[in-house]
């Protein structure tokens, strides 16, 4: 009796959940994160790489990040990189750091905030349903070989589409929590 290995889907499944969370965490709200400036990529060396590889982010107040940059000859590249990143900041250098202040967060500006916090968790619930189809192929497939009988094929089944509501529910409380503290004023 073999069928399906349910942990390799419950893993998958946990895998979109933190890539979700992950997302989300990058999105802005009232107060100042060192996660905003995940998605920044860096002009480096010849290549592109986070930020985080190639200067410190602090948050020395809760409207101010602190960008403390290695090599002395990236300060122009990292400003850039901020400024070009779509996220409505503007870095004042101050010789080899950055400081980035937050403006406060308008109606509109948190409208789209939630806009793009849904389109991360659309994302994040066609990641799981594809886990989900890959379970149901195997299980068919399996079924079909005679590896497992039908009954056995039934049961895996319906726990995997509980493992994908689960997952999607999960989801969509992530994003109602995120939702709340973007909307917070």
């Amino acid at each position: 009796m073999s069928g399906i290995d349910l942990n390799d889907i419950k893993r998958r499944m946990e895998g979109a959940i933190n890539a979700f969370k992950s997302d989300i965490a990058s999105l802005r709200t009232g107060r100042a994160s060192a996660n905003i400036l995940d998605p920044v990529m860096v002009e480096a060396y010849g290549s592109r790489v986070p930020l985080n590889q190639v200067a410190n982010i602090t948050v020395p107040e809760a409207r101010m990040l602190g960008v403390s940059i290695w090599d002395k000859s990236m300060v122009g590249a990292v400003d850039r990189a901020i400024r070009e990143s779509n996220l409505g900041l503007n870095p004042i250098v101050d010789g080899q750091s950055l400081r980035i202040p937050l403006p406060e967060l308008n109606e509109e500006r948190r409208k789209s905030l939630v806009k793009v916090a849904h389109d991360y968790a659309e994302k994040a619930k066609v990641a799981v349903r594809h886990v989900r189809r890959d379970g149901m192929d195997g299980l068919k497939k399996a079924e079909k070989d005679g590896d497992i009988g039908q009954d056995e094929s039934r049961s895996q089944s319906e726990k995997v589409q509980k493992m994908t509501d689960d997952t999607i529910s999960e989801v969509d409380r992530l994003l109602g929590d995120k939702e709340k503290e973007i909307m917070q004023v």
